[in-house]
């Protein structure tokens, strides 16, 4: 009889398990504490994780409590909306239960319990002296044009040095990045604290403060942290944990989501979050392993970017896991980032060199904040971007599409804006001229309508990127950032997750314009423009369609040219002298 399932072999040595003993029956469901002795293989013995249809009634969840001859617990106090629930049982009728549980009409997956561990091999403990691996990735010129303002990236792992709350203070470089929101899901409260360090280190790669004078860089630096606690201090965490963390953050506003953690065993129940958090326009992102073999789960479903580590000669490390679902690779040898110590208890802190796929993986995440910061929310367009713009390897199982270069994935991103934008203004410009001289109309050009162009189109100072001007603007950045961008991308800056909707790249702007300012001939030339400008920025989304719309694709398209034409007659009518 099969007594416990393998499920998630370690992907990098933490060291030994420090668990505490199970706690009694009448503890607050979802907070049992466990011992080592519960811990077989990679599973917790006796122990199955139900996830039931959402319609199941509490007599429902009764009977399946019979079934399994013992009360169910809710995971966490958010479990009620996923309906994930926990039975205890006798590990020696745990086959027949799974069985019975399995084959029930109103359970849609029931597993053994697995356990997810952080993925990392400690080194020996700056940015010119020792973050090869932010150089390798073209930090430098990508600071120019991006810092990943407005993205909020959660960090699903051991937590983020981000509180001064209780025992814990926030690390002394992170002191100038934002973290916000976030969940506890090993003590099922609020503060995603970090008591292993993993996450810190994790966190520090995708948005360590930078440009402060102290310690270490990050990629992503302007993004807010979202810290989701799912592994406990020995670097390990349950498939319950992971799958309701990975939905929090979706649910709670991530735009991209990292996963330093994994292991072997296949899980419908972490698939079906995945799925769920990529079908709500969120970026996941994971380490493929290190292992050396295979690529481990999460990273190798279809919605997950899985990442291999490479090192300072762009070779393959030896521990990292390899396959058909690579798509990409990123440094992970080598890698320094702030991190905690003692447990975050004492105020300890060190500047700790790394070993991973863990390292890996939030390279990518950081990238895919830049890329995503600039008006490219849809996952699967942020992947291929990631992907077309990499340094290409032909060992595809090793590499994927090549090694991440951050650079050129931005840089690739503003061009082609760019560039479609102005195909489609020009397009737009002789369609609008020439129908406003076959009506014996007066074509009204001039500097007004320059003007209007521009900030609808392309911002006033589109091209403040290609300066190196934008990465030393320190705290005024935040206006660099709105200066270069068309009117459609200023929510862009204030949150990426707003982008879904839409809310300026349309023909609003350019109607409440020519609402205000028709009656003004001098005026209504900047209509026009700013009319032109905006039509040109939805075209260049319903041919990208690479945002991740509230209503989907098709709709996205549809919407995107409705605003074109209505954006167009605004424009004949504004930039026609006889109006």
């Amino acid at each position: 009889m099969r007594r416990v399932v393998p499920v998630l072999l370690v992907l990098g040595g933490i060291g030994a398990f420090a668990l505490s003993q199970r706690g009694s029956s009448d503890a607050a469901p979802g907070t049992q504490e466990l011992s080592e002795s519960d811990v077989v293989g990679d599973t917790i013995t006796g122990e199955i994780l139900i996830d039931a249809k959402d319609d199941v009634s509490a007599a429902d969840l009764d009977e399946l409590a019979a079934i399994t001859g013992t009360a169910l617990r809710p995971n966490s106090e958010l479990s009620s909306d996923d309906k994930f629930e926990v039975a205890d049982v006798d590990p020696a009728n745990e086959d027949a239960i799974l069985a019975r549980l399995s084959s029930d009409p109103r359970v849609e997956h029931a597993e053994p319990m697995a356990v997810y561990r952080a993925s990392f091999v400690p080194d020996d403990p700056l940015y010119k002296s020792k973050q090869w691996h932010l150089q390798r990735v073209g930090a430098e010129s990508a600071w120019d044009e991006s810092c990943g303002m407005g993205v909020t990236v959660a960090v699903v792992d051991t937590g983020i040095a981000c509180f001064d709350k209780g025992p814990f203070t926030k690390g002394s470089d992170l002191q100038g990045t934002r973290c916000e929101g976030g969940f506890n899901f090993v003590d099922k409260n609020a503060p995603g604290y970090d008591d292993q360090g993993h996450g810190t280190h994790v966190a520090g790669t995708i948005a360590q403060t930078t440009n402060n004078g102290k310690g270490t860089a990050g990629l992503a630096y302007c993004a807010t942290l979202m810290p989701v606690k799912v592994l406990n201090k020995s670097g390990w965490g349950t498939t319950a944990n992971v799958a309701e963390g990975i939905r929090f953050a979706a649910d709670h506003g991530a735009q991209v989501i990292n996963l330093s953690l994994g292991g072997p065993i296949k899980s419908d129940i972490l698939e079906a979050a995945v799925k769920h958090a990529h079908d709500k326009g969120t970026v996941v992102v994971a380490a493929a392993g290190n292992s050396g073999r295979s690529v481990g789960y999460p990273a190798a479903y279809p919605d997950v970017i899985a990442v291999s580590a490479t090192d300072s000669n762009d070779k393959i490390a030896s521990f990292s896991s390899r396959g058909p679902e690579v798509a990409i690779g990123a440094p992970g040898v080598n890698v320094t980032q702030q991190t905690i110590c003692n447990g975050g208890r004492d105020k300890c802190e060190i500047f700790g060199t790394f070993n991973g796929t863990s390292m890996a993986s939030p390279h990518v995440a950081g990238a895919a904040a830049m890329v995503v910061g600039l008006g490219v929310t849809d996952p699967d367009a942020v992947r291929s971007k990631l992907q077309d713009t990499a340094n290409q390897k032909s060992e595809k199982n090793l590499y994927g599409a090549g090694i991440l270069r951050a650079d050129s994935a931005v840089s690739s991103t503003l061009l082609s804006h760019m560039l479609l934008r102005a195909i489609a203004l020009l397009a737009l410009l002789a369609l609008i001229a020439k129908r406003i001289k076959s009506q014996k109309g007066e074509f009204a050009k001039g500097k007004g309508m320059i003007l209007g162009a521009l900030v609808g189109g392309f911002g006033l100072l589109p091209f403040l990127p290609f300066t190196g001007l934008l990465a030393r603007m320190g705290d005024w950045r935040i206006v660099g950032e709105i200066l270069m961008r068309p009117l459609g991308e200023f929510d862009l800056v204030l949150s990426a997750g707003l982008h879904r909707f839409l809310p300026l790249a349309n023909a609003a702007p350019a109607l409440v314009a020519a609402l205000l300012m028709f009656g003004s001939k001098r005026l209504r030339p900047w209509v026009g423009g700013l009319a032109l400008g905006s039509a040109a920025v939805c075209s260049q989304i319903a041919f990208s369609g690479d945002v991740a719309f509230f209503a989907g694709g098709l709709a996205l398209r549809v919407w995107m040219v409705v605003n074109v034409l209505a954006c167009a007659w605004v424009a004949r009518l504004a930039l026609d002298k006889r109006s």
